[in-house]
């Protein structure tokens, strides 16, 4: 006779194998960005600038495959893909798609980096789905994932632009005030990414959301 209730314990052995399931999980890190010299100042370019911190904090280095710049490290044990798609902006998703395709890689393990206007500069907000807010990146996501729900880590880059000048101001680079800070809140994004790695989204929204 079978009992179902032996399955509501489990040995140390069976403990140990969920565990090692957990830590085995993939995720996949993007920023948003532009490629090439012109555009790596640039504030639509803080995705890019946040992925170069996260592979200096792991001492790895990007290589140009395909649709992208990629870099693989781990993080608790737990193997993480850093992407910055070369399709540029208005193409991002395309990238995404094929990594998350490529790697076996779920909505709930994506993190994608960008600008965001609404935001002042170097305010961090995660969220775990959301509107693309007009952001051609985000925009080209949603449709390649057909679904909005997704998490992300938003930049906020302030919209300090008289009318019409939304362009130049996202493509222009950062001012003299900003830059005294921004490596600062660059590196705790970067943070933050990690932190969403270990803990999941809702410990890091709750630890950095704001910050």
């Amino acid at each position: 006779m079978k009992f179902p209730w032996k399955n509501w314990f489990q040995s140390p052995k069976q403990e140990a194998a969920i565990s090692t399931d957990d830590t085995m999980k993939k995720f996949l890190i993007v920023g948003l960005g532009n490629p090439g010299a012109k555009y790596s100042e640039t504030r639509h370019n803080i995705g890019f600038k946040i992925l170069d911190q996260l592979a200096a904090d792991k001492g790895v280095s990007f290589e140009t495959l395909k649709l992208g710049d990629v870099a693989t490290t781990t993080h608790k044990g737990k193997t993480v893909i850093l992407l910055k798609p070369n399709t540029f902006m208005n193409l991002s998703g395309k990238a995404i798609k094929y990594y998350m395709k490529q790697e076996n890689i779920s909505k709930e393990e994506l993190l994608v980096i960008t600008d965001d206007l609404n935001l002042e500069f170097g305010t961090i907000r995660m969220k775990g789905k959301g509107s693309d807010g007009g952001h051609n990146g985000l925009k080209d996501t949603q449709v390649q994932l057909n679904t909005p729900n997704y998490p992300r880590l938003r930049f906020g880059i302030s919209d300090s632009f008289s009318k019409g000048r939304q362009v130049d101001y996202v493509l222009g680079e950062w001012d003299d005030v900003e830059r005294k800070s921004l490596q600062e809140r660059i590196e705790t994004s970067a943070a933050a990414a990690l932190a969403f790695v270990h803990g999941g989204l809702a410990n890091a929204m709750n630890a950095y959301n704001g910050k």
